[in-house]
């Protein structure tokens, strides 16, 4: 048991650690911060301007289709460069099986961009 607790006792070394070092400069922010606030900085801050309109209001579905589309992309690069590192090793089969994954991601592509997701009106 004893051998056991001393594997772990880095691991609490370092939670403890982390945890006085975050509490240390959570104390110091709220000791040395200036406090002097003025109209500009305790206004209200969305995007450049104030804000206009309810907070709760309907966003437009494009903006979720671009997200979506991003993140779509965004895995097929994920999935391309461990891919790419291990290519001398995965084969003939590994090959196909890429090129199998980007036509059925190309297709998706064309499919978008013939519906016009991609256009921004």
């Amino acid at each position: 048991m004893d051998d056991l607790l001393r594997e772990y006792l880095p691991i609490l070394i370092f939670l403890g650690l982390a945890l006085g070092l975050g509490l240390l400069l959570m104390i110091a922010a709220l000791v040395l911060a200036v406090r002097r606030p003025d109209p500009e900085k305790i206004s209200a801050y969305e995007c450049g301007f104030n804000a206009f309109d309810d907070a709760r209001m309907k966003f437009d579905v494009r903006f979720y289709l671009v997200s979506i589309l991003f993140i779509i992309f965004d895995l097929e690069v994920a999935f391309l460069f461990p891919w790419a590192v291990a290519f001398q090793d995965i084969g003939l089969f590994g090959f196909w099986s890429m090129i199998v994954f980007l036509g059925v991601l190309t297709v998706g592509f064309a499919y978008e961009w013939k519906k016009g997701a991609l256009e921004w009106e």
